[in-house]
């Protein structure tokens, strides 16, 4: 199965996807300022409900991650710390499972994502896309 993740706004929205592009699941929540908080235990509530896992949402425990063959993330551009929370979670999360991750960042940027994975053109690691360079406080001398 393919997840996607989008946190570039105050909704963040969470996707499951068969190797066919077929929704199996789909997830909005308003995360806006808790969403590191509430992001791992989205997905997992996420893959528990595909799964049919019936574990303690309060203690989740991700054995379920392993039905995750590939993973797309919402470039950008958006918000500077939510795209890099997805960005984060989505790169550790392939990583761990060592599968392929991609990040687009078209209107269609699932379809394209999920198109992506099926040609093989994923990576190891997917990098956000800010627009323009982050506005941060310049050292003082």
């Amino acid at each position: 199965m393919i997840l996607t993740i989008r946190t570039d706004k105050p909704e963040a929205e969470l996707g499951l996807y068969d190797k066919n592009g077929t929704e199996l699941a789909y997830e909005t929540w308003e995360a806006h300022r808790q969403l590191a908080e509430t992001i791992h235990l989205q997905i997992a509530k996420l893959l528990q409900f595909v799964s049919g896992d019936s574990s303690d949402l309060q203690a989740p425990s991700l054995k379920s991650i392993n039905i995750v063959t590939g993973i797309v993330v919402y470039a950008g551009p958006g918000s500077y710390t939510g795209l890099r929370i997805g960005m984060s979670v989505g790169n550790a999360l392939a990583c761990s499972l060592g599968c392929q991750i991609v990040a687009t960042k078209s209107q269609d940027w699932q379809k394209n994502g999920l198109e992506l994975l099926a040609a093989g053109r994923g990576g190891a690691i997917a990098l956000p896309y800010y627009e323009e360079p982050a506005k941060t406080t310049k050292p003082r001398k």
